[in-house]
């Protein structure tokens, strides 16, 4: 039996909700078929929204939303978007498996998603084949009152009050997809852009940061523009084996479950990097890391679209997920917001359709199980993590955090053995009058919900003995559990 401690009078920070965003590109089905099916569409919908999808996504408390992109974002020319739906001009999407775009789903339509799922916006600008007048001009036309030609412009296409806009990225990518920038052409760009975005609403600015262990990219844009800028992103995706062994999505042996395992190790050291560089500029803690990419991802499914990014989920998901939001907790000093990849249909999403059929992946059950951590203070959490040896170092076999809100504490515990269960004694400094628990995990490391058996992984309640001040709980191999004390 492990022994857990938890000190709620010893705080360490909030966990900030935004922790538990999402992200949602022009890319494969995300947007089209996945949220957005048009207001003629057979599929019940509001207002073009997915009534089921947008009903199951509402469970999870989304706190913000990341649009257009991703790679698209530096394609984005959003005036393209506006308008009458038959009027808009329509493209190729180069980046994401070469179909075509027809623009219906716009800036009216995503603040639309925004207000029907009850979570903030955040928008990308476009800054690898924009200008800074584009960028001024869509920041005029979103969150202007009063009279100018660009606000009643939107008030013609629908909306007479401003769109309530909280982040506005800079670029993504931009050493790559978003332009090919070395990072002081970046960072002279960054603060040329973020001169113009003005506003009567407090815009939180975001510069695009560094891809996995680039600290480089960081030191030199945070060195050149860190101070024009709030938050300063940062993409770190997770695989079997590597990217150039990402390994199938559903079907993997051991070895490839705990190799993923272990690339959760290799994010928490590269964001430690990360910190440690900005720390050694920014002394005073201005600026914010936004992890606004993260997941895993694997080949695509065969037979389907290369471009498209579609893969299944399984519990190997659901377990690095818990890992990684762990160490986003346990990060909050400097880690203020983070989007998975993606919320629909794309990589590592809560949420898989197929014409009128809707389910949803064990990543979705994670969410909806930590969704009370969304703002909570941190507390300290002491217990062993009995590391074991994987192929290429150790990894814990438990991973714990707490949080209190409101009085309630939650713990969110992840086992990543496969071969063994964890009998937990978790002690608290005071006493609760009532315990609740579930769990996820499944019969085989590989099971997926399809749309012909939804529920093949879901959560169950969990057993867990209150005595005063101490729980009892046993943690099944392979699985994430939700632990609730009022």
């Amino acid at each position: 039996m492990a022994d857990v401690r938890i000190n709620t009078k010893r705080k360490k920070g909030r966990i900030s909700k935004y922790i538990y965003g999402q992200f949602a590109e022009h890319l494969g089905r995300c947007i089209y078929e996945g949220l957005y099916v048009g207001e003629d569409s057979p599929i019940p919908n509001t207002n073009g929204m997915r009534n089921d999808v947008i009903s199951a996504l509402k469970e999870l408390d989304i706190p913000v939303l990341r649009w257009p992109g991703g790679c698209f974002a530096d394609d984005y020319h959003w005036r393209d978007g506006i308008g009458p739906k038959e009027d808009r001009p329509y493209m190729v999407n180069t980046n994401w498996g070469k179909v075509v775009e027809n623009n219906h789903f716009g800036t009216h339509e995503f603040f639309e998603l925004c207000r029907q799922l009850g979570c903030e916006a955040y928008v990308n600008a476009n800054v690898g084949s924009g200008t800074v007048r584009e960028m001024r001009d869509w920041v005029e036309y979103m969150t202007f009152d009063g009279d100018s030609q660009l606000v009643n412009e939107r008030r013609a296409n629908g909306d007479d009050e401003p769109f309530r806009l909280s982040f506005l990225g800079i670029g993504n990518e931009n050493w790559g997809c978003g332009g090919n920038m070395r990072p002081e052409y970046y960072a002279d760009q960054y603060r040329q852009f973020a001169t113009f975005i003005r506003s009567s609403q407090d815009i939180y600015k975001i510069g695009c940061g560094a891809n996995a262990e680039d600290t480089e990219w960081t030191e030199k844009v945070m060195k050149i523009a860190g101070k024009f800028m709030d938050g300063i992103s940062w993409h770190n995706y997770t695989f079997e084996d590597g990217w150039e062994n990402r390994g199938k999505s559903d079907d993997f042996d051991s070895e490839g479950w705990y190799n993923n395992i272990y690339d959760t190790e290799r994010m928490r050291k590269r964001l430690i990097d990360h910190i440690a560089v900005m720390d050694s500029i920014d002394k005073e803690g201005k600026v914010d890391l936004i992890v606004d990419e993260w997941g895993n991802w694997y080949d695509v499914l065969p037979g389907t679209n290369p471009g498209f990014l579609y893969q299944q989920n399984t519990m190997r998901d659901a377990v690095t997920g818990m890992l990684i939001l762990h160490i986003f907790h346990n990060a909050n000093r400097r880690v203020k917001m983070a989007n998975i990849a993606q919320m629909v249909n794309v990589l590592q999403s809560m949420v898989l359709t197929e014409g009128e059929r809707m389910t949803v992946t064990p990543t979705y059950h994670l969410f909806r199980m930590m969704k009370a951590h969304q703002d909570g203070e941190l507390l300290d959490a002491a217990y062993d993590e009995m590391r074991y040896d994987t192929k290429y170092g150790t990894v814990p076999k438990l991973s714990i955090s707490a949080s209190e809100k409101n009085g309630a504490v939650t713990v969110t515990i992840a086992n990543t053995r496969l071969d063994c269960d964890e009998e937990l004694e978790i002690e608290l400094d005071r006493e609760f009058a009532a315990v609740s628990a579930e769990v996820l995990t499944a019969d085989n490391m590989c099971d997926v919900n399809t749309f012909d058996e939804p529920d093949k992984v879901s959560p169950k309640s969990l057993a867990a003995e209150l005595a005063g001040n101490t729980v009892k709980v046993t943690i099944p191999k392979m699985s994430i559990a939700a632990i609730t004390l009022k």
